[in-house]
């Protein structure tokens, strides 16, 4: 079961040091733009492509996020992950939230996979 997290939740999980991955759920030139500090790209259509590589861990918490509640890369995504043993989060009001509640972002290239 996929569970939902809100802005409060994950911000508490990070300040608390817990071991979270967090996967922006969006095309990379979206991700280049701005991200939430320390996420991965994993645009929703590539998950079981990129996933294996990039989340070798499947004990981890994965929290994914696109760009808010009317987006529904974050949901297919979290959907898949799910469906291939992850433990998952749904950040459903993604980094428009994160964004208007004042927190950091950042931006930058997606790492390449080969």
């Amino acid at each position: 079961m996929i569970i939902g997290i809100t802005r409060e939740e994950l911000k508490a999980k990070l300040d608390r040091g817990e071991d979270v991955v967090l996967v922006e759920a969006l095309p990379p030139m979206y991700y280049e733009e701005a991200h939430l500090p320390g996420a991965i790209n994993i645009p929703h259509d590539r998950v079981g492509e990129l996933a294996p590589e990039l989340l070798p861990d499947k004990s981890a918490e994965v929290v994914v996020y696109c760009s808010n509640r009317a987006c529904q890369n974050s949901p297919q995504a979290a959907r898949r992950l799910e469906a291939l043993g992850y433990n998952v989060y749904d950040y459903e009001d993604g980094k428009q939230d994160w964004i208007e509640g004042g927190l950091p972002v950042e931006s930058g290239a997606v790492q390449v996979v080969d």
